[in-house]
Order: structure tokens, then C-alpha cells, then sequence
């Protein structure tokens, strides 16, 4: 919330790490010596701080998926997707805990049977020792989550959700729009998007005049085209987003006025990315001060599923 992806191709942004991101150090305060390795059910408190389950929309699967509440947590995992490649590097480092932004299964099942992909992702989790939590909808609303990322990753300010949480404070909800710091144009500001997005096949796709003036921006991580209501609502020059329909994307331009809102459409895998490390940051620091230690990564996989893109030209 998931090779030549990383890079080789023009349609690519910021590169992914080459190796597994580490947060930095324990903070010197509670001292270390007085700290203790926490159990699931520990990192499971501490992930509701942080992201509590009432954010979630009312269709989402998040929460522990697999794992035992008692058993000790001593390096956490954090991934976008659950993929088997990410499954692989987590139970290769020896984590106990994979915290993902997806669900593995977001629709009932009637089976687990390791004859299937989903099903030989919970056995070989089981089997490793590696719980399994996801934090989806409840991490993008939550503040800190995905779209308060992406939104101070583009320098936003005066940020106010586009859809405000049911159950939440003011300031959290799905989405965020907020003002430059100074008017630019939408090719400028498409540039920074690209600049900040990891590398993948896709690249960024905008629609819209290069020259046309911006300065109110609209974000939603992932998938965000059932928005476009709110955006309109809030009179953004231009929407930042993942997963743009043909049709969804048509009729908001068929509707726009002088232009607008523009249109912005990244990765939905790289949207995402970028909070893995604030939220691996935040995490350390909640367990920290729980007077626990455990070390904790970032995944270096990009599971963006597309490998290359062909262009005109």
C-alpha cells in the first residue's frame, strides 16, 4: 500500500536504493540498555498509534493478517506490496514482522492451500516465523500518511484532506490539497513530481497547457480517480495521482474549466513508496519510547508491476 525496473529507460525518476534502507539510531532517551525487544502484539499497539484501524474505509482488510501476538519482534519489514520477492528479502534478513501498505488478501477466501499464490504467501510466512500487518487506507489517512507525504514531498502548505475522515481528527482523510509556496507551471511542477517519483517503467503522465500557471495541488496516493468531485471542490490548478482511467480522466478534462484541474498521473506503487521510510521512522520512534528496540527496514524492491514502456519517438 508491493530486474531492469530500476532504471535503463527515460521514463524513469528518482532511482530506488540499491540496498536495503535502514532508519536511523535508537534515540538516546529512554537508554538503551533499559530497552527490550517488543512482541507482535507491542508493534500491533504500536501501529494503531500510528495509523489507528478506524481510519479505514469501510470495504478495506487491514490489521495482522498472520503471526502470533506473543512472539518477540526483533527487525520489522516495511514494504508497499506482498509480494513473494518481498516475502523472499524479508525472511532472507530474519525479520519477524512485514508491515505492508497492501493487503495480501482484500477479498474473502474460502481457502489458503499453498496451491495458490496468496495461499503459498501465508504458508511460507507462517513457516518463517514472519508476521504479516497492513496498513492501507488507514495509512493514507492518518497524519504522517501517505498523502501528508506526498504533499510535504512538494513542498504543500495550509493542507487540508480532500475527503476528511468519518472517525478521524480535522486533518485526517483521504487525500490532501494544500498552496505552493509560489506560483509555477504545471511543466515545472510536473518536473519536481518526476524528480521525486523512484524509477519505474511508467514514468509520469500529465495532462494539461506545460505553460499553464499552478499554485493550489491536489494529492491522493494510489488510486484516486473516484476524487475528482472534491478536487474540483476545493479548486485545485492541478491533481497529483495514481491509477487514471481513460474515462474517469476524459470527462475531468471534458469539465474542466480554463484548463483545470490538471491532470498529474504517477506510479500507484511509487506513490506509496515514499512513505515508507517516514513510517519506518515514526514506528522506531513510538517503539522507542514503549522502551523497546528493534531494528527496522525499508524494502528495496520495487513492485511496481511493469518492466518497460514503449513511446513514440
Amino acid at each position: 500500500m508491493e530486474t531492469p525496473r530500476n532504471g535503463d529507460n527515460d521514463a524513469t525518476g528518482a532511482d530506488l536504493p540499491d540496498t536495503p534502507q535502514e532508519t536511523p539510531g535508537t534515540p538516546a532517551t529512554p537508554d538503551a540498555e533499559t530497552l527490550s525487544q517488543p512482541t507482535v502484539g507491542d508493534v500491533l499497539l504500536a501501529v494503531e498509534e500510528l495509523w489507528p484501524e478506524s481510519l479505514a474505509e469501510d470495504w478495506d482488510a487491514v490489521g495482522m493478517v498472520t503471526g502470533r501476538p506473543s512472539r518477540a519482534v526483533t527487525r520489522i519489514l516495511l514494504a508497499v506490496d506482498p509480494t513473494h520477492e518481498v516475502i523472499d528479502e524479508a525472511l532472507e534478513w530474519g525479520a519477524d514482522l512485514l508491515l505492508t501498505h497492501h493487503p495480501l488478501l482484500l477479498k474473502p477466501v474460502h481457502s489458503v492451500a499453498g496451491t495458490g499464490f496468496k495461499g503459498d504467501a501465508v504458508h511460507r510466512l507462517i513457516e518463517g516465523g514472519c508476521a504479516l500487518v497492513t496498513a492501507h487506507t488507514n495509512g493514507d489517512s492518518a497524519v504522517g500518511g501517505v498523502s501528508d507525504v506526498l504533499a510535504d514531498a512538494f513542498g504543500l502548505h495550509d493542507t487540508v484532506p480532500l475527503v476528511p475522515a468519518v472517525n478521524g481528527l480535522p486533518e485526517e482523510g483521504i487525500g490532501r490539497v494544500g498552496n505552493l509556496a509560489e506560483v509555477t507551471t504545471l511543466g515545472n511542477f510536473a518536473e519536481l513530481v518526476f524528480s521525486i517519483m523512484p524509477a519505474v517503467a511508467g514514468g509520469v503522465r500529465v495532462a494539461g497547457d506545460p505553460q499553464g500557471l499552478v499554485r493550489r495541488v491536489a494529492v491522493c496516493g494510489g488510486a484516486g480517480d473516484s476524487l475528482f468531485d472534491a478536487v474540483r471542490a476545493q479548486h485545485a490548478d492541478v491533481y497529483v495521482t495514481a491509477d487514471l482511467r481513460h474515462h474517469p480522466a476524459s470527462e475531468a478534462r471534458e469539465a474542466a474549466v480554463n484548463g483545470r484541474p490538471y491532470l498529474i498521473d504517477v506510479s500507484h506503487f511509487g506513490s506509496e513508496w515514499l512513505w515508507l521510510t517516514p513510517a519506518a521512522q515514526a514506528l522506531e520512534n513510538v517503539l522507542t519510547d514503549q522502551g523497546f528496540t528493534v531494528e527496522i527496514r525499508v524494502s528495496s524492491r520495487n513492485t511496481d508491476p511493469w518492466d518497460f514502456v514503449l513511446t513514440p519517438g
